[in-house]
């Protein structure tokens, strides 16, 4: 949603006239949020009421949607209930990718045992928060607002920018996807969402295209409506552009790989090397709810999951950017201990977030949840509160100390960070 200030027209209006469409403009019916965005490049920031401290550093979120199970994940390989409770879905020990004498990941996660191995992983356990939803939509809109419990308007993603990133220029927020995701959304900026660069393309009748372009060169207008238009249309313009240009472009020799997350991590990379001034980009990557025929599913999701964060992370080293990036990935919830009778798992509650970056304490983190001392629902006890996992991200990845107003409450860091 576009910020607006008391001279300019109501959304309402804003959007009854967006959605007419505009000529070189077509992006579809709902209204972009690349309409409200120019391409400027950011200068020097201010924030904190002082310089930034590491105005360089760049977050990457993933979004595992589904639920992941993370005791395919992560595998305690040395805990008797594991076997117990998944007779058919456990992973033989021998087969286990070991990094400790208790935990390792699943047979098809190698590329994520490399980058644990090269010190470049943090495994955070037993992330959750308390009574916990086990309905996608409800735990989902609680990990994007950072308030179980307490309905927002905002997302902690977006919070955070109002608050660290107030009167920075815009492209601060970008989200590839096809929908803007609740994290991102804010009060006084308009993240940048975009799915296929190319749906930024010219549309319309040709017949409308001198209307359209008389309308854009009306920035003297006394009509606030038609002003606002011709903004955001020559901002929507210049930035689809660049966006096109940046993806199309962008040449690399690292393997990303074919599915959705390997396509939108190198959008990523594509658009740190076009110099745009994004501070927090956020993906998704659907696949995880797996009630039936887990085994089969997951071996070929993880292994792609793996492989994109692999060559991710050695595209940033080939462009020299590596050390100011990190990455956080989180499932709205895990899986039940017990397997179902249809070789898969139900909806769980706790489970492991994931830290990959050269500044990362490589390792684990917390306490793994006990798999015998279970909640009444059969699922893990989570052990770590997920918001501390972002106070981390926020106070020693980005130097913000806001994090307390941005998570409305004091959760205390983990020390994920060097």
């Amino acid at each position: 949603m576009v910020n607006i200030i008391s001279n300019e027209p109501s959304v309402a209006s804003r959007q009854n006239l967006l959605r007419s469409g505009f000529f070189g403009l077509g992006i579809g019916s709902p209204i972009p949020s690349v309409f409200a965005q120019t391409c400027r490049t950011m200068a020097d920031q201010v924030l904190f009421n002082g310089e930034e401290s590491h105005p360089e550093r760049i977050l990457v979120i993933i979004e595992l949607a589904g639920g992941n199970d993370g005791l395919d994940t992560v595998i305690p390989y040395t805990n008797d209930a594991y076997y117990k409770f998944r007779p058919t879905l456990s992973v033989r020990s021998k087969d286990v990718l070991r990094v400790d004498d208790t935990f390792g990941f699943h047979p098809s996660l190698v590329s994520m045992k490399r980058l644990y191995e090269s010190g470049l992983l943090g495994v955070v356990h037993g992330c959750g928060y308390p009574n916990p939803s086990r309905s996608h939509f409800l735990s989902m809109e609680w990990w994007h607002t950072a308030s179980p419990h307490v309905p927002q308007t905002t997302g902690w993603v977006g919070r955070l920018a109002d608050a660290a990133w107030s009167n920075a220029e815009p492209e601060t927020l970008v989200n590839i996807a096809a929908q803007q995701s609740f994290a991102v959304r804010t009060k006084r900026h308009s993240p940048l969402v975009f799915y296929d660069p190319d749906e930024f393309t010219r549309a319309g009748d040709s017949l409308q295209a001198a209307s359209y372009a008389k309308l854009i060169q009306c920035c003297d207008s006394n009509n606030p409506t038609l002003r606002y238009l011709a903004d955001i249309s020559r901002n929507a313009i210049a930035c689809s552009s660049r966006v096109c240009d940046a993806v199309r472009d962008y040449s690399t020799p690292t393997p990303y790989g074919a599915t959705s997350l390997a396509r939108d991590l190198r959008k990523i990379a594509a658009l740190i090397y076009a110099g745009f001034p994004t501070r927090v980009y956020y993906v998704s990557f659907n696949g995880f709810d797996t009630h039936a025929g887990q085994a089969g599913r997951r071996y070929y999701l993880l292994a792609s999951l793996g492989e994109a964060l692999y060559a991710f992370q050695q595209d940033l080293q080939r462009l020299g950017r590596a050390s100011d990036i990190s990455v956080i990935m989180f499932s709205e919830f895990g899986r039940r201990v017990e397997e179902n009778a249809s070789a898969g798992t139900d909806h769980g509650a706790a489970g492991p977030m994931f830290v990959m970056g050269p500044f990362v304490r490589a390792g684990f983190h917390g306490v793994h949840p006990s798999l015998t001392d279970l909640d009444e629902n059969g699922d893990l006890k989570m052990t770590i509160d997920f918001r501390r996992v972002y106070a981390s991200v926020m106070t020693e990845w980005l130097g913000f100390n806001g994090s307390e107003s941005v998570l409305q409450g004091k959760f205390k860091p983990l020390g994920l960070f060097r």
